[in-house]
């Protein structure tokens, strides 16, 4: 019997060791395979970096998807126990770019689209469709004439407007003049002091349009599995502060499995003629008290935040 339980120990004590062994062996084949993938990869990544590096086209795009859905029977413990509801957005950061030895025309788009809907099965009067609720469109080209390696006389066109409610209604357009200086790779500064800004809308007693300075700035790359992209714009009118603006977006997305990954788009905007357009909107039809004006309204800084998961294209 004892002999028995000595071979069956010695027996489970050579297969340990066998599988310790082959662990050993097979953790040591990854490794050396994985060096071998990191080198490949580098080697991949330089190529790829001269690809970029000579003239023509740069075309990409990526973007974020995010969303829920609900529906609730009976749920008696929150206050509206018979209810479905949602929210679904997306955002799209998409460029085209022409980069040769003595210009380059650079094209670029960013939106951001979102619906939300809130049915109280129990209301009749409430609405059971999805409304628009975040809702971005803003599409620039530059196009500049070197002057050596960093700087380049350079044109610039941005509209911005709303495509789901409200289109073009206000919309604004940009158009302008001046320099752009790219002091290190993937980061663009437009400066231009002559540029006029385009303003469309029914509300002429708000909105105007107007001649001022208009400054950008745009950092985009792609590092590995990381796309990021911020974008700054600014307009600064000559006539009057309360005619200028200011919109900075932020886009991040790192990419978990082949095209699909998660992301995070975040944005501040400040904007008075669209603070005292909305605050005259509010007011009642029977308000008499002292209406809003440039001098009163509050311009409150405007922001959004969108998570989810994304794609890149």
């Amino acid at each position: 019997m004892n002999k028995k339980l000595i071979f069956v120990m010695v027996l489970l004590f050579t297969i340990s060791l066998g599988f310790s062994q082959t662990k050993k062996e097979l953790k040591a084949q990854k490794a050396e395979k994985q060096a071998e993938a990191d080198a490949a990869q580098s080697e991949a990544d330089a190529l790829q970096a001269q690809i970029d590096a000579l003239p023509g086209w740069r075309v990409g795009a990526f973007g974020v998807i995010g969303g829920s859905l609900s529906n609730f029977n009976n749920w008696y413990a929150q206050g509206v126990p018979n209810n479905s509801s949602g929210n679904i957005g997306f955002t799209v950061n998409g460029y085209a770019n022409l980069i040769e030895d003595k210009f380059f025309w650079r094209n670029s788009l960013n939106t951001n689209l979102s619906w939300v809907k809130l049915d109280n099965k129990d209301v009749d009067t409430d609405s059971d469709n999805f409304e628009p609720t975040t809702d971005v469109f803003n599409i620039s080209s530059l196009y500049g004439r070197k002057l050596n390696e960093k700087l380049a006389a350079s044109g610039l066109m941005e509209f911005r407007t709303t495509l789901l409610d409200n289109f073009n209604d206000p919309g604004y357009l940009d158009v302008g003049v001046g320099a752009t200086w790219t002091p290190i790779e993937n980061l663009i500064v437009v400066i231009h002091p002559l540029n006029y800004n385009f303003v469309f809308t029914d509300n002429d007693d708000v909105f105007e349009s107007s001649l001022g300075a208009k400054i950008v700035a745009d950092y985009t790359r792609k590092v590995g599995k990381i796309n990021f992209k911020t974008n700054l714009s600014v307009f600064q009118s000559y006539k009057s502060g309360d005619l200028s603006n200011a919109t900075w977006t932020n886009s991040f997305s790192y990419t978990l499995w082949k095209r699909i990954g998660v992301g995070f788009d975040f944005a501040l905007r400040s904007n008075k003629q669209e603070a005292l357009n909305y605050a005259i909107a509010q007011l009642p039809a029977d308000f008499t008290g002292e209406a809003p004006t440039f001098d009163n309204v509050d311009n409150d800084l405007q922001s959004y935040y969108t998570i989810g998961l994304t794609y890149k294209f």
